[in-house]
C-alpha cells in the first residue's frame, strides 16, 4: 500500500493553480455584458433636466427601451453621445 503525504507547499500550490484556471474560464466565457441604465442614471451621467432628457428621446438622439414604464438606455449609446458631441 502506497502512502503519500501533502505538505502545506503541495495545498498551496494546488490552489493557485486551481484559481487560475477558473479564472481563464470564466475570461473566456463571459462575454461582455450590456449595462442599462435608468433615466435618474443617465440624467447624471450627462448633468441634465428631466425634460433635456425626454426631449433626446423625442428627437431619437438617445435609443431607449421602456419596460413597464420605466425608460432603459444602453450605455455605449450614451458615450457615443457624448464622443460625438465633444468639441
Amino acid at each position: 500500500m502506497f502512502i503519500e503525504i501533502l505538505t502545506k507547499q503541495d495545498l498551496q500550490e494546488f490552489k493557485e493553480g486551481l484559481i487560475q484556471e477558473i479564472k481563464q474560464i470564466l475570461l473566456k466565457e463571459s462575454p461582455p455584458q450590456k449595462k442599462w441604465l435608468r433615466s435618474k442614471e443617465v440624467r447624471k451621467i450627462l448633468s441634465i433636466s428631466t425634460g433635456t432628457l425626454q426631449n433626446l428621446r423625442i428627437h431619437n438622439i438617445l435609443p431607449y427601451s421602456k419596460v413597464g414604464g420605466i425608460f432603459y438606455y444602453n450605455e455605449e449609446e450614451i458615450k457615443k453621445l457624448v464622443a460625438n458631441n465633444e468639441n
